[in-house]
């Protein structure tokens, strides 16, 4: 038998329900030895659910599974990787506090009468980075490093112990493209050696690039299962989303009659110590103004201070007001906002329900006389933010974190849109998120580029910021090099500018 014909994993109507939820029903999954799987469905479809039982962290309702042909039961993530199972989850679950090597090797340190050899340790962590190719220090604690470098650490961390079958959870979502080249090399090489790899990814142009095989789950339920070559972008996007897009990116919106032309926001000579330099440009009411660039470029420095995050020098200027902003609260005051990149540490309180994270920029308009808040005029207001962006979510008491990831973007948008915000910043609007959810992110942003809103909208997916930016700002090694206008972009030109190869 080829290995292209062996199983090394399948599943048979595998169940799960959580109290009277039904999370997946009759879900079938066949892996099979060097070749790549994906999974493919939008947020809220049991792709993390299945995930979950795979690895041990929760037990099906119903169903088998068999590994090597032979009935698979893990109780923990541990026992499953006893068995040849690992994962490298979306979430990171690194210690801070703890350095590279401490955090690849946890859970399997060398040890002798009980003792960490921690020499044996950083050695054998070094090894692994190398073979790896990962541009990451062993000695540094994770706390010091990005987040990009953080996600390659946890894929090492995966990649500590050899698999039969390993599970990728949205594993570029923080990597730059040529940090993304490292890991699909990987995968390379993963593959030349048998190991059967299940990938979990909402890049469309990434997947049908690595897949060997293609399965799309809708809502808790298989749909299908395609070869890569036996399909395409718009079929698997009909299939996931039960109709078809013909076009990912919305047609751009006429703006409101009259629309002011004069620049709202205007930067010149911007400049942080040891992050960017010299940084100008002009935003109008209603443009999308991309900024894009490689990790590190400087391009989310540059959107921190003109948040009040960094300490700057420069000239920042709103409706022609010059600004010397000091704190996240002047910029809000303002009329900025901000939708960062890292939404569940930096945009999102988890544990508090969605009525107070939308209602939290904005506090001041719910105030009564005596200082109170006003439930209700917050919860009317929350309620038309959530049927305005289309949040599936059963209350309004939902805790956020319990949301899905496209519905807590939406949640973080919904926030800010709360403050009337002259100048909305997007930082990675879209990480993490399904097509479906992007589809719909993706007319919100037209919609508020038509009435009026100045957008300046950064992101690593450079079908994303050609599909919606009027113009684009290109940076490297902290210097805007370049501003391009619609009409004369390409992705070469824009990849050209951001590597520093442009003639």
């Amino acid at each position: 038998m080829t290995q292209a014909n062996q199983i090394v994993l399948s599943l048979r109507d595998i169940r799960k329900n959580f109290g009277p939820v039904e999370a997946l029903k009759a879900m079938k999954l066949e892996v099979r030895p060097g070749r790549v799987h994906t999974i493919l469905g939008e947020n809220g479809a049991g792709k993390s659910t299945l995930m979950k039982i795979l690895v041990g962290v929760h037990q099906p309702s119903g169903g088998e599974m068999r590994l090597d042909g032979r009935p698979y039961a893990p109780q923990n993530p541990k026992d499953a990787a006893a068995q040849g199972l690992a994962i490298v989850f979306q979430e990171l679950s690194l210690c801070n506090n703890l350095t590279v090597a401490e955090n690849i090797m946890a859970t399997h340190e060398p040890a002798r009468f009980g003792f960490i050899n921690d020499r044996k340790l950083r050695a054998e962590a070094r090894a692994l980075v190398r073979d790896l190719g990962l541009p990451v220090d062993v000695n540094a604690k994770v706390g010091h490093l990005s987040i990009a470098q953080r996600q390659l650490v946890e894929i090492a961390k995966g990649l500590g112990r050899p698999a039969k079958v390993l599970i990728l959870d949205e594993p570029t979502s923080s990597l730059s493209d040529s940090e993304a080249e490292i890991l699909f090399g990987i995968i390379e090489r993963l593959k030349a050696r048998g190991t059967a790899i299940i990938y979990i990814s909402h890049r469309m142009e990434e997947i049908m690039r690595l897949s060997d095989d293609i399965t799309v789950v809708r809502d808790g339920s298989y749909v299908a299962t395609r070869e890569r070559d036996q399909t395409s972008i718009e079929e698997l996007i009909a299939l996931m989303v039960g109709r078809r897009m013909d076009e990912i990116y919305p047609p751009r919106l006429a703006p409101a009659p009259g629309a002011d032309v004069r620049p709202v926001l205007e930067v010149r000579g911007l400049s942080c110590e040891g992050r960017f330099r010299d940084v100008g440009f002009a935003l109008r009411p209603g443009e999308i103004l991309g900024f894009f660039g490689l990790i590190g470029s400087g391009r989310s420095d540059v959107m921190n201070a003109l948040f009040g995050m960094r300490s700057v020098t420069g000239e920042i200027r709103v409706d022609g007001k010059p600004l010397r902003l000091r704190n996240p609260a002047e910029a809000i005051a303002a009329g900025i906002g901000f939708v960062t990149e890292n939404r569940k540490e930096e945009g999102l309180v988890l544990g508090a329900p969605l009525r107070a994270n939308i209602s939290m920029a904005a506090l001041d308009g719910f105030a009564g006389k005596a200082g109170f808040l006003r439930f209700g005029r917050e919860r009317r207001a929350a309620r038309a933010e959530v049927r305005r962006l289309g949040v599936r979510a059963n209350s309004l008491e939902t805790l956020a974190g319990n949301l899905s990831g496209g519905n807590q973007q939406k949640i973080v948008l919904a926030k800010w849109l709360l403050t009337r915000p002259r100048v909305l910043i997007l930082d990675e609007p879209t990480r993490g998120v399904d097509v479906g959810a992007k589809f719909e992110i993706y007319r919100i942003i037209r919609e508020l580029a038509a009435e009026g809103t100045a957008i300046l909208l950064v992101s690593s997916e450079l079908p994303e910021v050609l599909g919606l930016a009027d113009r684009i700002a290109i940076m490297a090694e902290g210097d805007l090099r370049a501003t391009v206008a619609r009409g004369e972009l390409t992705p070469e030109i824009v990849m050209a500018h951001a590597t520093g190869t442009h003639q």
